[in-house]
């Protein structure tokens, strides 16, 4: 294809996007505090942040930061990317999650990608859940074209689904879904799970814990309290939600662990998590399990509920989850978009969510409480909801 043509096919395509007011640009936000962030020389109270515990401004987790030996892995895991920082946070994990191995990713994206890509083709089908991430539905499709396995995806949280077809099926089958959806805040049925493992012995289970290790759980051990490793065979983590941080990582069998390090592109070609990243995960980590992270829990659990009352006197029909993504569906793009702007003049920043991210017709407020969030935060915001909802005929 000639260069020009290339560069008219992007043209359309961006035109198109723009046309739809789905057209995505880079916006540089300053941190300011856990709580709010500054653009454009504006000040904000932040309500699109995964940072539910506070922890990116922990003064541990920035200090261990600031204390490691080196910045940079300098070459990838299998090299000499493979540091002291990174064998101890894969250790303090295990301990944490009760399993036997956890390799760590330079994103949680990569780590569902590399580990669907590599160890989806071992099995003779995959179901998935229609509304997982764009990182495990590109993970299947990745190990798809390797192999030309069979994939399905099941009708959200129809765990039921997915056992009958587990229970048809003679070979093997990975069961693959999410503990709390990006998008909803919606949470996995565990009682489903639980049946589909108590009645099918043909499959193994993965479980993206991105947004629920660290909030939910005793200790904030998210799925990993409630489901061993016979359970749920590959556990995937996100250091970027209650973390604070960045990168992800697989918990995992020894077998599997070991089929990854040999054979998985996104571990094996990739430089190395940063050490002084590992040594500030690790520190959140510590803090998670111990009593200031219950007590940053219960405040976030205190927040929600509060946000939730609020939201019942003003008649908002926000969701009903009880973890810190909390949703408005509006429906229409422009309507989302007019909403956030006009929470933008109130001080409050808050991002609307359209298509292709959601389905079409579903464009919503994607609300994120966080425990450093005050009581006075929450109130701002309800009223700024109450005002622009209002102001946009919804």
């Amino acid at each position: 294809m000639p260069l020009e043509s290339v560069r008219r096919a992007m043209a359309q395509q961006l035109e198109q996007r723009a046309a739809q007011q789905r057209k995505r640009n880079l916006q540089v936000v300053v941190p300011l505090t856990s709580r709010e962030i500054a653009v454009a020389g504006n000040r904000y109270l932040n309500f699109s942040s995964n940072d539910y515990l506070g922890l990116s401004q922990h003064p541990k987790v920035l200090g261990s930061y600031a204390a490691s030996r080196s910045i940079g892995a300098r070459a990838s895991t299998l090299v000499t990317g493979y540091s002291d920082a990174h064998a101890n946070l894969c250790g303090v994990l295990a301990e944490v999650l009760e399993r036997p191995s956890v390799l760590l990713f330079s994103s949680a994206f990569a780590a569902n990608v590399g580990a669907l890509g590599t160890l989806g083709p071992l099995y003779s089908e995959l179901y998935l859940d229609r509304l997982a991430h764009a990182s495990l539905l590109q993970g299947a499709l990745q190990g798809a074209r390797q192999t030309g396995y069979r994939w399905r995806r099941f009708q959200h949280n129809d765990l039921r689904t997915a056992q009958k077809w587990t229970a048809a099926h003679n070979d093997s089958c990975l069961v693959v879904s999410e503990s709390i959806f990006s998008m909803d805040g919606d949470v996995l049925p565990q009682d489903a799970l639980a049946g589909l493992l108590s009645h099918v012995k043909n499959a193994d289970v993965m479980i993206d814990d991105a947004h629920g290790f660290g909030v939910c759980g005793s200790d904030g051990r998210g799925v990993a309290e409630q489901f061993s490793v016979a359970e749920v065979g590959l556990l995937s983590l996100a250091f970027g939600k209650a973390c604070g941080v960045a990168g992800g990582a697989i918990a995992t069998d020894e077998w599997s662990a070991d089929y990854l390090i040999n054979f998985c592109p996104e571990l094996i070609y990739s430089t190395a998590m940063p050490p002084a990243q590992a040594a500030a995960i690790q520190a959140a980590v510590e803090i998670i399990t111990s009593a200031e992270g219950q007590h940053l829990r219960e405040k976030l659990a205190v927040n929600v509920a509060y946000f939730h009352e609020l939201c019942r006197s003003a008649q908002l029909p926000v969701s009903t989850s009880e973890h810190a993504i909390q949703t408005l569906q509006v429906g229409a793009d422009a309507k989302a978009l007019q909403l956030s702007e006009t929470l933008r003049n109130a001080g409050i920043w808050c991002s609307a969510i359209r298509p292709p991210t959601v389905p079409e017709n579903t464009a919503r407020l994607r609300i994120t409480l966080t425990a450093a969030h005050n009581d006075d935060d929450i109130r701002q915001l309800v009223a700024a909801l109450a005002a622009g909802f209002e102001d946009v005929n919804l």
